[in-house]
C-alpha cells in the first residue's frame, strides 16, 4: 500500500483491490484505505470509542449519500478492529485545477452540478464539513464528492448554511477572479434539487453567517 495523505486524524493509503482483499475480484481496481490512527495523548478507552464512532459515522454517511443520488465513493469494507474503511478510489481530475483550465461557460455548468450534488447531500440530512473544489473529482463527466471525514448527520438550516459558506470562502480563495459568478451558479444548481424556497432560506442563512463574521471583525478592531 502507498501512503498518499496523512492528516491529524487518519492516514490514507492507495492499494490494489487484490493487494488489499487478497483476491482480484475487480481486475485493475484500486481502493482507498483510510486508517484512523490512535492518539497517544488520549486515554485509550476514550480514543478507541472516538475512533470507532467516527469510522462508523463516515461509513453511514457515505451509504446514505449514495442512497440520495450523491456521487461519492462506494464503501467496500468497514473494519472496526483496526478502525479502517476501504472504499472506492475515484480516479479523475481535481476540480480545483480543472475549473481554471476551461472556458467560463463550462466552469459555470460544472458549478451548477456542484450545487446539485450538495443539494442532494443536504436533502439526505448530511453536511460535508469540508466543501472545497480540492475535495471534488471529475470522472467520466460526473462530479464526485470525496473526503467525508468531517461529515455529519445534521439537517438544520444553520449547518447547511455553514457548509455552503465554507465552500464560498474556499472558492473565493482558490478561484478569486470568478468566484462570485461561480458561487451563484452553485446556488442555482442547489435550487434545482431543493426548490427555490429552501435555496433562498439557505442563501439568507449564508448572508447571516457572513454578517456575524463582519461584526466580530469590527468588534475586534474597535
Amino acid at each position: 500500500m502507498e501512503l498518499i495523505k496523512q492528516g491529524a486524524e487518519a492516514k490514507i493509503y492507495l492499494a490494489g483491490f487484490g493487494e488489499y482483499f487478497g483476491a482480484e475480484l475487480i481486475p485493475g481496481e484500486m481502493v482507498i484505505v483510510k486508517h484512523r490512527i490512535p492518539k497517544r495523548y488520549r486515554i485509550r478507552e476514550i480514543d478507541e470509542k472516538l475512533r470507532k464512532e467516527r469510522t462508523v459515522r463516515e461509513a453511514r454517511v457515505l451509504h446514505r449519500a449514495k442512497d440520495f443520488g450523491v456521487n461519492c465513493p462506494h464503501v467496500y469494507e468497514v473494519n472496526l478492529r483496526d478502525m479502517v474503511i476501504a472504499m472506492e478510489y475515484i480516479d479523475g481530475k481535481r476540480l480545483k485545477e480543472h475549473l481554471e483550465e476551461v472556458p467560463m461557460e463550462e466552469r459555470l455548468s460544472l458549478c451548477r452540478e456542484i450545487g446539485r450534488q450538495i443539494g442532494r447531500l443536504h436533502e439526505a440530512g448530511i453536511v460535508h464539513g469540508d466543501l472545497t473544489t480540492s475535495n471534488m473529482i471529475l470522472r467520466g463527466g460526473r462530479i464526485y464528492l470525496i473526503d467525508f471525514g468531517l461529515a455529519d448527520f445534521d439537517p438544520t438550516l444553520e449547518a447547511q448554511g455553514v457548509d455552503l459558506h465554507l465552500l464560498k470562502r474556499a472558492m473565493e480563495s482558490t478561484h478569486y477572479t470568478w468566484f462570485e459568478e461561480g458561487f451563484e451558479a452553485v446556488l442555482e444548481g442547489y435550487a434545482e434539487i431543493r426548490g427555490r424556497e429552501k435555496a433562498e432560506e439557505v442563501k439568507a442563512k449564508i448572508e447571516e453567517i457572513e454578517s456575524r463574521g463582519r461584526y466580530r471583525e469590527r468588534s475586534w478592531v474597535g
